[in-house]
């Protein structure tokens, strides 16, 4: 039966018939508090006498008008319109009533706590314009968009073009914007509300000045860093259109920072939404403002390699999101204030990639796409994170200015148009003069990470007689792949006890196959520290040798490079996962090295997988102990770090997530009432709610005093903020209370479900959680049916108990995984899930050895 998972066999045979003129789209916003009135007039060609469908999830459908022709509303069944018997040359008509969401997917509805005033946003991609308007929802047929907007006049209306001057009757305007150039439904928008808006310009290198705008809910204006905005957004546009050798494509350039927003941002062509996290109302760590800048950077890129240039198909999602991963990280290092974005890129993106890699569910690159629900669960680490990696390793394959020059050639030659993967490789290939068929298949058509570790073997006064790069694979992923990569050298500059160790020589090899012999390094003295994939060219988790190791465990902080420091941090973290060494020596060496760490990400990441390993990853017989030295280490770590500095609120942050004794507590207490103060410490509202939900972790604090913070921090963030402490509250009844709140309400929104689902996994204690484990099985398949994906994806990994990394739960899982077999994409959820749980089992097992 005709559905909302629309199939890439039905877009196909869909995009033979159809040919998409334009749209004329007009929304009336001001007809109720559940729902709007679309009226959508759609001009196509088609093949004479065919039928097709066009996409609509629609309340009620009021009327069908195909040729001057009125046809039943019967055509419509609330997700598709059919549509038979057409003209060579058509105008279809529909007028129906569609509903607001609250969940992050096609048109979010808001009202601000603060003021009571209401605020519209769009979220389209992958395929929810359907949800706003009726479209032919596939990426590949392209067309003209224009949108007339009603709404109260006192509101801003943003959307693709420029915003016009509305026409005002009463307290209602009408604004009628300009057709978009050709472009693809999921990157149309419409933003509507009460914005508080900054207006700029820039000039771009033609000459021509693209208007700018930022905007935010107005109880956060005050907090709106807008010039900053400006400026990086400034250095963006210079910086990719001298690279990319082709103008701003479109006419004005607006960023809105948007309540309840699922993601980062979105690439919405001309109009960019972004999460309102990033408007900064307190302190926030050097990590989440250099995140900012990076997306900022990456929504940009976009502008050329997505929306001027698209993907045929969502097959090659992939290469949008790559490409703006590698192009906002390149960008950020080389045009703003953020030189490591590099290290960055290492300790944050490349973590997620390789962790994705290994799970069961990893994909090549370009995925296998069957249809929409492959989409959905296919915005992952290997979309985004593996793809910006193999990316790299590209531009070191081809040379830089011959992949700068063959994206150039790409935009001119497909501008406002649908590729795939080989229309990029064609130009690539043309400027750099390599055949790239062979790296495409072995690195962007097959799955999983490779691991390379240097065998070394020297004559008796230490210097090298062989220098050889083993390759190895998983037996489920055999492939072995050729890498550019760098291989160092370090020793210390001196003895003395405070000497860094620094790179004194530097080769870069091409490694193809199992072994590589490098015989540069042949009669060169043996380093203190090797360290293969120097300069973090290649994609590939690394070891050490057994000398570099040691001398890592001992020297990690007096390493100078942050993005060396990164590449150890990272192998010591796949070391501890793949269970090759003892999770508590991770523990050890974590809370021995990071005091002196400069990269804001690198400590946040290394924190977080320090929290992961104390509750999940040590041997079960120690974990109370090893959760109450982490606690009490982190606050040792907080009360010498430097006055005001990063370092210091993120030791602070992360003591709060994970007090366990009663000493912390009395801390914890004392920090927000003032009795402690660390100099340099501002406890701001957001820390401040941090501190109490490390109190309710303990038992130490509860409902009123959960209560007490919401009254004085009535927002949106308050609300959050008290969602998660709130299941937070470590009572078996208090998570089944947080549990049922979600299962058995279907209106909550995006952000409070994300917030609850965090605080019902906040656990020292994870036998919490047993009573929940029958309950969450036996839901699954209604969540997944009956919510829609943001929701039901959120629910299925949010609520899943993981804190047990039980033979319990494995059990458990398997025999649900066993029974149902018919949701593809439900069920990869549930195996990423288990293989998390099985992964923290074998670690533990290792650790207790």
């Amino acid at each position: 039966m005709p559905g909302d998972n629309l199939t890439r066999l039905e877009a196909q045979e869909r995009s033979a018939l159809v040919s998409v003129e334009s749209y004329d789209v007009t929304l009336d916003v001001t007809t109720g508090d559940e729902t709007f009135l679309s009226t959508t007039v759609v001009t196509f060609a088609a093949t004479a006498g065919a039928s097709t469908f066009i996409d609509a999830i629609t309340r009620t459908v009021r009327s069908i008008t195909l040729n001057g022709a009125e046809m039943a509303t019967s055509a419509a069944d609330g997700l598709r319109i059919q549509l038979d018997s057409l003209d060579s040359h058509n105008v279809l008509t529909v007028v129906a009533e569609m509903e607001y969401t609250n969940t992050g997917e096609g048109l979010h509805r808001f009202v601000d706590p603060v003021d009571g005033e209401v605020y519209l946003y769009s979220q389209f991609e992958v395929p929810d314009s359907r949800r706003v308007f009726a479209v032919f929802e596939q990426p590949d047929l392209k067309a003209e968009f224009s949108f007339t907007v009603i709404a109260p006049s006192r509101w801003q209306v943003v959307s693709n073009s420029p915003t016009p001057e509305p026409e005002i009757s009463g307290e209602v305007g009408t604004w009628r914007f300009s057709p978009t150039p050709r472009i693809s439904s999921y990157i149309t928008a419409i933003v509507a509300g009460p914005y508080d808006v900054v207006r700029s310009e820039l000039t771009n290198r033609s000459g021509r000045v693209v208007p700018l705008g930022v905007f935010c809910r107005r109880s956060l204006s005050e907090y709106l860093d807008a010039d900053y905005i400006f400026d990086i957004t400034r250095k963006g546009f210079e910086y990719y259109e001298e690279k990319f050798d082709y103008d701003y494509p479109f006419e004005k350039y607006d960023q809105l920072f948007v309540p309840e927003f699922n993601a980062g941002a979105m690439e919405n062509a001309g109009c960019v939404t972004f999460t309102e996290t990033y408007v900064f109302r307190g302190k926030v760590t050097d990590a989440i403002k250099e995140r900012r800048v990076v997306t900022i950077l990456h929504e940009l890129a976009h502008m050329w390699f997505g929306d001027l240039v698209t993907m045929k198909w969502w097959n090659d999602l992939w290469l949008n999101e790559s490409f703006a991963e590698w192009a906002s990280t390149i960008s950020t290092a080389e045009a703003t204030e953020w030189t490591e974005a590099w290290t960055t890129f290492q300790a944050m993106e490349k973590s997620w990639a390789y962790r994705q890699d290994q799970l069961p569910s990893t994909h090549p690159v370009v995925a296998t796409i069957n249809d929409l629900e492959d989409v959905q669960v296919n915005f992952d680490g290997i979309t985004y994170a593996k793809g910006g990696s193999v990316l790299k390793q590209l531009v070191a394959w081809v040379g830089r200015d011959a992949f700068f020059s063959g994206v150039a050639a790409y935009f001119k030659k497909h501008a406002y148009g649908n590729t795939e993967l080989s229309d990029l490789l064609t130009e690539l290939e043309t400027t750099s003069g390599r055949d790239l068929s062979s790296w495409s298949k072995l690195w962007l058509e097959t799955a999983g990470v490779n691991t390379l570790r240097p065998e070394i073997e020297t004559s008796g006064d230490g210097r090298i007689t062989s220098f050889t790069v083993v390759q190895t694979a998983t037996k489920d992923y055999p492939t072995i792949r050729p890498h550019r990569l760098a291989i160092g050298f370090y020793e210390l500059a001196s003895n003395a006890a405070d000497a860094k160790l620094t790179r004194v020589h530097r080769v870069e090899i091409d490694v193809d196959g199992e072994r590589t012999e490098v015989p540069e390094l042949v009669g060169l003295q043996r380093p203190a520290l090797a360290l293969i994939n120097d300069d973090d060219l290649a994609y590939a988790k690394i070891r050490l040798d057994e000398h570099s190791l040691e001398t890592a465990i001992a020297h990690l902080s007096s390493i100078g490079d942050p993005l060396a420091r990164a590449l150890v941090w990272g192998s010591a973290w796949d070391s501890t996962r793949d269970a090759e060494t003892k999770a508590s020596d991770y523990v050890r060496l974590v809370l021995g090295n990071i005091a002196t760490e400069t990269e804001s990400t690198t400590i946040r990441t290394t924190l977080s997988q320090l929290l992961t390993v104390a509750r999940s990853y040590v041997d079960p017989a120690t974990r109370a102990q090893t959760i109450e030295t982490v606690g009490t280490e982190l606050w040792n770590l907080a009360k010498a770090a430097e006055s005001g500095s990063d370092a210091q609120f993120q030791f602070v942050k992360f003591f709060a997530a994970i007090p366990s004794t009663d000493e912390h507590a009395a801390t914890l207490c004392s920090l927000l009432s003032g009795e402690i103060a660390l100099d340099g410490l501002e406890i701001d509202t957001d820390l401040a709610w941090e501190l109490l939900e490390g109190l309710v972790l303990l038992g130490a604090a509860g409902e009123d005093e959960i209560a007490e913070a919401l009254a004085k921090d009535n927002t949106a963030t308050g609300q959050q903020a008290a969602a998660r402490a709130r299941a937070t509250i470590p009572t078996a009844e208090a998570k089944l209370a947080a549990f049922s709140s979600l299962l058995d309400d279907d209106t909550v929104s995006n952000l409070i479900v994300r917030h609850t689902a965090m605080g019902l996994q906040h656990v020292n204690d994870p036998a919490l959680l047993e009573p929940l484990v029958g309950r969450y099985f036996e839901s699954l398949t209604d969540l997944w049916n009956t919510r829609s994906y943001g929701i039901a994806s959120s629910l299925i990994v949010g609520l899943y108990p993981a804190p047990l990394a039980s033979h319990e739960l494995v059990i458990a899982t398997r025999a649900w995984l066993a029974a149902n077999q018919q949701i593809p994409a439900l069920r990869r959820l549930v195996i990423e899930n288990l293989d998390g749980v099985e992964r923290a089992l074998r670690v533990q097992e290792r650790d207790a050895q």
